[in-house]
């Protein structure tokens, strides 16, 4: 079981200390160098041809003609009824650019909803809600106003696919 890669320094969401925690080193090396995603299975490699898939690793849409890999993720380091595992998008070739973690990228990234989930230490859901950009702030406060939460997962609606941790 893999952890979350090491935050990077923290934001304010209202009074709140936040941070978009990057994928796993790790699990991008496997990915791009040996082919292969958390499950073992060979990953799916691809090239866009209109853009839009949202690139987890640079937390942004992609564009026309970028390499892309497609694997399976489990953001999750516990075994337990909520460990799962799903799709991720992640560039064939590391752009260098570090992704903005200290905002949520609600530049087209997250799109009008996104569902956020709570989670506590023990990565067992504590609450949920689906919410648009303008109302996103205010549910992570709220959220982490809860000592029951530890971390929030983002996630594409239509999908249900992770798009980001944050964490306190």
């Amino acid at each position: 079981m893999f952890r979350m890669a090491a935050a990077r320094p923290s934001a304010d969401i209202g009074a709140m200390k936040i941070q978009i925690a990057p994928l796993p080193e790790e699990f991008l090396t496997r990915v791009r160098t040996e082919g292969i995603d958390d499950l073992g299975q060979p990953v799916k490699r691809l090239v866009s041809v209109d853009g839009g898939e949202p690139c987890r690793d640079v937390l942004r849409r992609a564009l026309p003609g970028e390499e892309l890999i497609l694997a399976s993720f489990s953001p999750f380091g516990q075994v337990g009824p909520y460990h799962e595992y799903g799709p991720v998008f992640v560039l064939a070739n590391a752009d260098g650019a570090d992704a903005k973690r200290d905002a949520l990228p609600l530049d087209g990234y997250l799109r009008s909803q996104f569902v956020l989930r709570a989670y506590g230490e023990d990565e067992s859901i504590v609450d949920a809600a689906m919410v648009t950009p303008g109302d996103a702030t205010d549910t992570i406060e709220r959220f982490f106003a809860s000592n029951a939460v530890a971390f929030v997962h983002a996630r594409f609606p239509v999908y249900g696919c992770f798009a980001l941790r944050i964490d306190r």
